[in-house]
């Protein structure tokens, strides 16, 4: 039987498998997350979760590996993580009263073959006031999330319409990994 391995550090990505049900283990090794300028944005988040999972696949090449990454779009500008508190302000205040696109990427590499997938979420979030970003901020719940916010916690305040798979904007579409082992060739 193999062994499914997460290779991320995402709390948030290991409580979605959990939630699913899916048995699995974490290992995941710190890279150097650069963007392939040249790739439409989907595919260019596609590779970063390849090159999270290529790693792993080397320590477990019998088993299967899944990488992801999530970007938060705003006409056609990424939003990653915010650096600090400010830089966060920024963002939020920009995502206040517009509808943004959340990107999630999978790689799943089984087999040595490589399996790559995007899904993509419309996020709208109310117009925000300056203090309610402040009160948002205090909460700390931004750091470490792309455009600032976690959805699937006090973020979700700040939001007036989700369109399209809320797992997609919390980092991880578990529904592409169960449909991948649903269907996988033994």
């Amino acid at each position: 039987m193999k062994k499914i391995i997460l290779a991320s550090s995402s709390p948030r990505r290991k409580e979605l498998l959990e939630l699913h049900k899916i048995d699995f283990i974490i290992d995941y090794v710190e890279i150097d997350e650069v963007l392939d300028e040249k790739l439409a944005l989907p595919l260019r988040l596609e590779k970063l979760a390849y090159q999270k999972a290529l790693p792993i696949s080397l320590k477990y090449p019998n088993d299967i590996v899944v990488g992801a990454d999530t970007m938060v779009c705003l006409k056609e500008k990424m939003l990653g993580k915010p650096r600090d508190r400010d830089e966060a302000f920024k963002m939020l205040k920009q995502l206040s009263n517009q509808t943004q696109i959340v990107y999630s990427a999978v790689a799943i590499i089984d087999n040595n073959k490589v399996n790559t997938y995007h899904d993509s979420t419309k996020v709208t979030f109310k117009d925000l006031t300056d203090q309610e970003i402040n009160d948002y901020l205090n909460t700390n719940e931004w750091q470490g999330k792309a455009g600032g916010y976690a959805i699937q916690g006090t973020g979700r305040s700040l939001v007036t319409e989700i369109d399209g798979d809320i797992e997609t904007v919390i980092g991880l579409p578990v529904k592409i990994i169960e449909s991948y082992l649903k269907n996988r060739i033994l």
